[in-house]
């Protein structure tokens, strides 16, 4: 019934366990969500920006995603992750269809923990950028700028909460992987 994959052995091959396609239908919803998380994360980051008005029309204040390098970084791990999950959906489709194959859940599940760590890496650094604008630092005479610049800190926060829902997607989706391989 199921197909199988290169290296492993047909001999004693045993019967697919019928909760993989479950899972594995579970796990392709899932990166689909994830997908939509991270790339509006990436989007909304990435049309971030604010012009503060002065009292002259010359000169004019502004505030961009890309003067803060945190938050280049964030756009471009997000992207990045995006990507990834596109990518990835292929082998999710691959295990609705074969679902005994384990070779490829096992790469899937290494991908899936590296990206979710550059995703976690990218996500943490902007969170604590964000949280400089809102409350600035005293000790370090960093003054919060949330104030005069109100879209941009509004922007900026609501892009943190797709990229750290993915995260949180990605880490279900490595459970559901360790749970389709202890089946197998």
């Amino acid at each position: 019934m199921g197909g199988v994959e290169a290296g492993e052995d047909t001999k004693d091959s045993k019967p697919e366990p019928k909760g993989n396609r479950g899972i594995s239908f579970l796990d392709f919803i899932m990166r689909i969500f994830a997908i939509v998380g991270t790339l509006g994360s990436a989007i909304a980051m990435g049309k971030t920006n604010d012009t503060l008005p002065s009292f002259t029309e010359f000169i004019k204040f502004k505030a961009e995603y890309k003067d803060l390098p945190t938050f280049t970084f964030f756009v471009v791990a997000n992207g990045i992750v995006s990507a990834y999950l596109a990518v990835s959906l292929v082998l999710s489709i691959l295990h609705i269809v074969m679902s005994g194959a384990k070779i490829t859940r096992v790469v899937l599940v290494f991908f899936d923990t590296v990206m979710m760590a550059f995703l976690t890496s990218g996500a943490s650094a902007a969170a604590a950028i964000v949280y400089l604008a809102h409350k600035g630092n005293e000790r370090a005479n960093w003054i919060a700028i949330c104030q005069q610049y109100n879209s941009f800190c509004d922007r900026a926060s609501g892009s943190l909460v797709g990229s750290f829902i993915g995260v949180l997607v990605f880490l279900l989706l490595i459970i559901l992987s360790a749970l389709a391989l202890s089946r197998n």
